[in-house]
């Protein structure tokens, strides 16, 4: 055979791979990158896209206009503080029910389907059932007024309502981590944990010597998607405020004051600059975590 059928042999099998692949990049290119560039194009421009077409090229300007944007301070900090919160203790009651699960207990099966229904369900209905436990007269405040104590608008109050969603996502999103961890944890051979114990090792000591250590690439996948999970809520901000982020504010979200942007005030170029800002930091947060688990390994 010759290095002239080799070559034509060699170019037939390269255009069938990209025939094949041809599909998904279409899909890819239409409703990923195509949307994503044009976001970065509207982002430095004065857009309008109601009536006649506009673009007018204005810089960074909608970018520095988010430092005298009091609303976008106040959704950074509240998304920030979701952020800060939810993360890490849905990380931590995540391991905690993997490794109660992982143990040698009855019905632990039964108990992993319980556990994983509230991820299953859709977020807009746990939303609609924890606003009503929370609602002035909902089942939080029944439970209150059977013990003698007075109700309270929960909803109402700017100090409760964000941590309300807290919970929520807390409660939902746990146990998807859980079945993460638990598949870490039935990775790891079980002659550490025999060598350990010759050695005098306890439960807790092995805990944490043997079972955190070997998490630690389940964590890194964990705290990721969780911190790019936190950085966009929108559905349960909105539903729980009708979509205005109140009361006062304290439920307004990035992502949601994206679309109050983009959707209500018409503003497609600001709101595209905060988009962008955000991926930028979901980015950086993610290469940053990446680099301190890195080392952590070696």
């Amino acid at each position: 055979m010759n290095d002239r059928t080799v070559l034509k042999r060699k170019l037939r099998n390269t255009l069938t791979g990209y025939l094949f692949l041809l599909p998904v990049l279409l899909v890819l290119g239409t409703f990923l990158f195509l949307p994503v560039f044009y976001s970065m194009y509207l982002s430095v421009n004065k857009v309008t896209l109601l009536g006649e077409v506009s673009y007018r090229w204005i810089g960074f300007d909608n970018f520095s206009r988010v430092i005298l944007d009091e609303r976008a301070l106040i959704a950074l900090k509240n998304t920030a503080s979701f952020v800060l919160f939810v993360v890490p203790l849905q990380t931590v009651l995540a391991i905690a029910l993997a490794v109660v699960l992982n143990a040698k207990i009855k019905f632990k099966n039964l108990f992993r389907t319980i556990y994983f229904v509230p991820t299953v369900t859709s977020s807009a209905v746990l939303t609609l059932i924890f606003m009503w436990i929370f609602n002035t007269n909902g089942l939080l405040n029944k439970v209150l007024e059977f013990a003698g104590l007075h109700g309270y608008n929960w909803l109402g109050d700017p100090a409760v309502a964000l941590k309300a969603i807290m919970m929520m996502n807390i409660w939902s999103t746990a146990p998807f981590f859980m079945v993460v961890f638990l598949a870490a944890l039935q990775d790891i051979p079980d002659a550490l944990y025999e060598s350990a114990s010759l050695d005098g090792a306890g439960k807790l000591r092995q805990f944490w010597s043997i079972t955190l250590p070997q998490l630690k690439p389940a964590t890194f996948f964990t705290v990721v998607m969780g911190i790019i999970g936190t950085f966009q809520l929108f559905d349960q901000s909105y539903i729980f405020s009708a979509g205005s982020g109140g009361p006062n504010n304290s439920t307004l979200t990035v992502a949601l004051l994206i679309y109050q942007y983009a959707f209500k005030n018409l503003d497609f170029g600001y709101a595209s600059a905060l988009a962008v800002m955000l991926a930028a930091v979901i980015l950086l947060i993610t290469l940053i975590q990446r680099k301190l688990f890195t080392e952590d390994t070696n």
